[in-house]
């Protein structure tokens, strides 16, 4: 059962590091759909990290979605890059499990404050399609939930992630996903809610593999999100008041412990994997 004292500042203990003091700005963002995502995301920039950074959320982040992407990767002393970090929840956990942590956005504003919230880390605004990072130069990449905002380019975000690892590298990521009736009911509103750009779309993962066999091992695909996914972790898309979050996280986050042991690709939200760039 989940603890009835759950503080944000309980989920992350980050311990004292070097502050990094250089910052650096890799690139312009091309005019794209890419360019639109930046545009849309600091719009509803204030919104998104009230409801994704409260306690309830860090919470889920931490139980659901960065204890499996992280199991049995070695981080500590490691160079990690936040892919699309926003402002830097998945990179303040990566400064916690000891990694020499870089974060990627498109935002200017979004690194600014990725920079003054984790001045350990480094930020950087540039595209992961073409981040003008040096070849080889990560031991791990991890994106949570940033590859469907790059639809129909997600190959060639991949190709970019493939470069810049070195062999043996992580690739770790968790993102909605086709073939399932969550996807059928998230299309649908992915056209009529003006929380989501028209780019926007579930990852095919069969076919993102397929694509890429030859450079990379399938560690571990695992399907997850239920309820708690839903109206804890994203309680903003059902425009739940963060008042509320506090009546019904605690049951929620207890059945999708439950739930995920059964779930497979039809019955989940998202799927995630660790894949492992081949040497």
């Amino acid at each position: 059962m989940f603890s009835t004292e759950v503080r944000a500042a309980d989920v992350y203990a980050v311990p004292t590091r070097a502050t990094v003091t250089k910052m650096t700005e890799i690139q312009e963002v091309p005019e794209s759909n890419e360019a639109r995502q930046r545009a849309h995301y600091d719009r509803i920039v204030e919104a998104y990290d009230a409801h994704y950074s409260d306690e309830w959320s860090l919470l889920y982040r931490r139980r659901f979605l960065y204890e499996p992407l992280l199991a049995g990767v070695e981080l500590r002393g490691r160079k990690v890059l936040d892919a699309m970090c926003g402002s830097g929840q998945t990179a303040e956990y990566l400064l916690s499990q000891g990694a020499h942590t870089w974060g990627l956005d498109i935002s200017p504003h979004v690194i600014e404050e990725f920079r003054t919230k984790l001045p350990g880390a480094i930020g950087v605004q540039g595209s992961i399609l073409n981040t003008g990072f040096e070849d080889e130069s990560f031991d791990a990449v991890f994106i949570t939930g940033g590859l469907h905002h790059v639809h129909p380019r997600v190959p060639e975000a991949v190709t970019e992630i493939h470069r810049i690892l070195k062999p043996g590298g992580w690739l770790c990521f968790f993102e909605p996903h086709t073939g399932s009736f969550a996807d059928a009911a998230r299309r649908f509103w992915y056209r009529h809610d003006r929380l989501f750009e028209e780019n926007e779309a579930a990852i095919d993962l069969e076919d993102v593999m397929h694509g890429n066999a030859a450079r990379f091992d399938f560690v571990t695909t695992r399907y997850s999100g239920g309820p708690a996914y839903l109206l804890v972790f994203n309680s903003m898309v059902f425009r739940v008041p963060l008042s509320w979050k506090a009546r019904y996280a605690r049951p929620l986050l207890w059945l999708e412990r439950k739930l995920e042991r059964v779930q497979g690709k039809r019955t989940s939200c998202f799927a995630m994997a660790q894949w492992r760039k081949k040497a």
